[in-house]
């Protein structure tokens, strides 16, 4: 099938295609040997994902060890990138009246 990319790299695929993989808004995007790869991607929610581990039986700190564990032999700097801050704000768009929506880390 051919597909035309517009002036502002957009793509529409097919619907054929996009029907054969099911309703999905995000794909992963890799290059292998010259080739767009385009992978369907399921993006979980917050809610989601913290349902499924208190089904699991699995409590924060569980999750900690885990993150602890996997980190091992990393090195030092590598660790403090990757650590978010201990607590911070995060705006988001403003709300129908024009003031600011705020939420803060739980």
């Amino acid at each position: 099938m051919l597909a035309k990319m517009t002036s502002k790299n957009q793509l529409t695929l097919p619907r054929s295609v996009t029907d054969q993989v099911g309703a999905t808004e995000y794909f992963d995007v890799a290059v292998h040997d010259g080739q767009i790869v385009l992978t369907p991607v399921r993006i979980q929610r917050g809610d989601a994902v913290r349902a499924k581990l208190a089904a699991l039986g699995l409590s924060d700190v569980d999750v900690r060890d885990a993150i602890d564990w996997a980190r091992q032999g990393a090195e030092p700097a590598a660790l403090m990138a990757a650590e978010p801050p201990p607590a911070y704000r995060v705006k988001r768009a403003r709300s129908a009246g024009g003031a600011p929506a705020t939420r803060r880390k739980a």
